[in-house]
């Protein structure tokens, strides 16, 4: 064992489905163990756009692990405040002290836009880890010695173990576990991101904007030196809406449809939407699995317990599970078997804590819109505890593999 790097000195092939945060970060790790790892990305390269996601607690520890919390620190999204406006755009309410996206102004989480997280993260491995880009897995045929794995466009291959890493949508958990309507959770709201010019020269400043009577509206937050902004408009629907996953066409007039006609700046952006190539639109929704493994595959993040941005703990959760995960294979040499064990065992309780949280920031949001059309709220349940939130975040203690 190299006592510097902790490899292993064992030649086991991990497949990785999914490039976006979780897979990069868990690929990372499996390689400084002394893994073979690939990963397998539908995209043709490391996805661009997303929301500004949340690096907090014990994923602030791997970051600094991995040696790129500097890096995070130099990309994160620099805010001064945020204001909340009425359907005329008259100011309501601002504060230099939070923002609806990243929280505290002041605190030490490093809000940081999706894709530029993905991009430090993959970026940590070197050249080390082999990606296929452009493809994905069609089928996985388990032996007792390993993993045949069909692609859509290279040709089959081998591995020892497969972890799906690719999101809600997961490719991986359908074509193992079965079906997603048998693990998704719908909380009743959706959300769509994409990129615009900052027509409203925002400086370091977002912008929100909330239905009245609703709990969902949407806002704008000037990113990239002001240079760009990030959309948020959301919408509530109590039931499922089918869709294509892969037709951003039409999740556009999807949203178009159901946000037309509304104030403030929403017909704008809507505009702006037609032309926006990272337009992304998915439903707010939990994954609940008895299990997340299978034989040699298991997964990771949102394919296997999601719980939705509500919680603001996917990314962390992410993180923190890649590195539990792969210093689970290290401690256990690479016996899957005992380190998917241990590795759920060390998450079930974290992950049941943050997928409450969010049913919990849902209901106080739901309270918040009731107190504001004039029903009788007790002002506890429409203010966010931000203390219990925080003794969530911190409540994983990371071990040393």
């Amino acid at each position: 064992m190299d006592t510097a790097t902790g490899n292993l000195g064992i030649d086991t092939d991990i497949l990785i489905s999914g490039a976006s945060i979780g897979g990069p970060a868990l690929a990372y790790w499996l390689d400084r163990y002394g893994f073979n790892v690939t990963v397998v990305e539908l995209a043709p390269r490391m996805r661009v756009g997303g929301q500004a996601v949340d690096v907090r607690g014990p994923a602030l520890e791997v970051a600094e692990r991995m040696g790129v919390l500097d890096g995070l620190r130099a990309r994160q999204v620099q805010m001064r405040g945020m204001s909340m406006v009425d359907g005329d755009g008259t100011e309501l309410f601002r504060t230099t002290e939070r923002t609806i996206t990243g929280g505290d102004i002041d605190s030490e989480d490093i809000e940081i836009l999706r894709d530029d997280l993905s991009e430090v993260l993959a970026g940590a491995a070197d050249d080390r880890v082999e990606y296929l880009f452009g493809d994905s897995i069609t089928a996985v045929q388990e032996d007792e010695d390993g993993v045949l794995v069909t692609f859509r466009n290279h040709a089959p291959r081998r591995f020892h173990l497969v972890v799906g890493a690719d999101g809600l949508h997961s490719n991986t958990r359908r074509l193992v576990f079965g079906p997603e309507s048998d693990f998704i959770r719908h909380m009743g709201t959706y959300l769509s991101v994409w990129t615009v010019p900052n027509f409203l020269g925002l400086d370091r400043w977002q912008v929100f904007h909330q239905v009245p009577g609703g709990t969902w509206g949407g806002g704008v937050m000037s990113v990239r030196g002001n240079t760009e902004c990030r959309v948020y408009l959301g919408f509530e629907s109590a039931e499922p809406i089918e869709y294509d996953h892969r037709d951003a066409e039409a999740q556009k007039r999807l949203l178009a449809a159901r946000l037309g006609g509304l104030g403030w700046e929403i017909p704008r952006l809507l505009e702006h939407m037609w032309t926006a190539e990272d337009f992304h639109l998915d439903s707010m929704a939990q994954i609940k699995m008895d299990s997340w493994s299978r034989g040699r595959v298991v997964l990771l993040g949102d394919a296997g317990y999601c719980a939705s941005p509500l919680s603001g703990q996917g990314t962390t959760m992410a993180i923190a599970a890649a590195y539990i995960l792969a210093g689970e294979l290290k401690a256990a040499g690479g016996d899957h078997v005992v380190a998917f064990a241990a590795y759920e065992e060390a998450l079930r309780k974290y992950v049941a804590q943050n997928q409450e949280l969010a049913y919990t920031n849902k209901a106080r949001v739901e309270a918040q819109a009731a107190a504001e059309m004039g029903a009788d709220t007790e002002l506890d349940t429409a203010v966010p505890d931000f203390q219990e939130a925080a003794d969530i975040i911190g409540s994983l203690v990371l071990k040393d593999y």
